[in-house]
């Protein structure tokens, strides 16, 4: 009778033992309930439930990655910019992500988009567009301060894609090409000065070297024409045109000494009239 009643219970145990056994891989951990209160967690392994009394709930602890949409923001300097964004978080506490909200996936996600949508609407144009990094760091930070209590690690914000509108566009462009031609214009104005100056120097030097003058005028006439064939050159000496600059002076001089004579001859008659 023993055996008979033994023999008839065994396959029940049997499947009882069996359907109880679970097994939770690595990166998981299982929740356990009991008559649906929190008994314990479950580590990676082959572990066993009581049926019918007990279930588990396996939480996956990997990163997991949430695309935000495009969102439509207006900046602090009112300009309309739609942002694309990714989010990676981890679960780092199993039992607050299923006792403390429904659906920490759904729920990280909407968070993450309010918060997007607040901070950018908080910052400048230019800041948003220089300062990528330093505001996904900032949405990050607002983001895991919120889901801490769910047991959920942000752990980084990646802003992929700022679209701006077409007149926008078309203004930072012109913008660009202003500041390019303006920096091309200081250094075009810098090399001129810098030519001038090593010009003015070499001026002077050829003004003291003798027959410096004169070598540097064959050079040039030297890379007037390629083809010899076709110049023709008038050579002067080299004492003449030293002779021109010499009369020039002299009669610089005359002139001045003229204007010394008219200008006492008429002190003079002056003085006269008022005696």
């Amino acid at each position: 009778m023993i055996l008979a009643t033994f023999l008839t219970l065994a396959p029940i145990l049997v499947v009882f033992i069996l359907g109880g056994l679970r097994v939770v891989d690595q990166y998981e951990r299982g929740v356990i309930l009991t008559f649906g209160r929190y008994a314990g967690v479950k580590n990676p392994g082959l572990t066993w439930i009581l049926l019918g009394v007990q279930r588990m709930i396996k939480i996956d602890l990997r990163i997991n990655s949430i695309d935000i949409p495009r969102q439509e923001v207006i900046t602090k300097d009112n300009v309309t910019v739609g942002i694309n964004a990714v989010v990676y978080f981890r679960v780092v506490n199993p039992v607050k992500a299923f006792l403390e909200i429904k659906d920490y996936y759904k729920a990280t996600a909407l968070y993450a988009q309010a918060a997007l949508r607040d901070v950018i609407g908080g910052i400048e144009l230019d800041d948003l567009l220089a300062e990528r990094k330093k505001i996904a760091t900032e949405i990050r930070s607002v983001v895991d301060v919120a889901t801490d209590p769910w047991g959920i690690s942000v752990t980084a914000i990646k802003i992929q894609d700022i679209e701006l509108p077409a007149d926008m566009k078309k203004v930072m462009a012109k913008q660009a090409e202003a500041e390019r031609q303006r920096r091309a214009v200081i250094i075009r104005a810098e090399g001129e000065m810098q030519a001038a100056e090593n010009l003015s120097k070499a001026a002077e030097i050829l003004n003291y070297a003798p027959g410096g003058l004169s070598l540097r005028t064959l050079k040039t006439i030297d890379n007037l024409q390629a083809d010899p064939s076709k110049m023709v050159i008038f050579a002067l000496p080299t004492e003449v045109l030293e002779g021109f600059k010499i009369l020039s002076a002299q009669k610089g001089e005359g002139k001045e000494e003229r204007r010394e004579y008219q200008k006492r001859k008429f002190e003079d008659s002056n003085l006269d009239e008022n005696k």
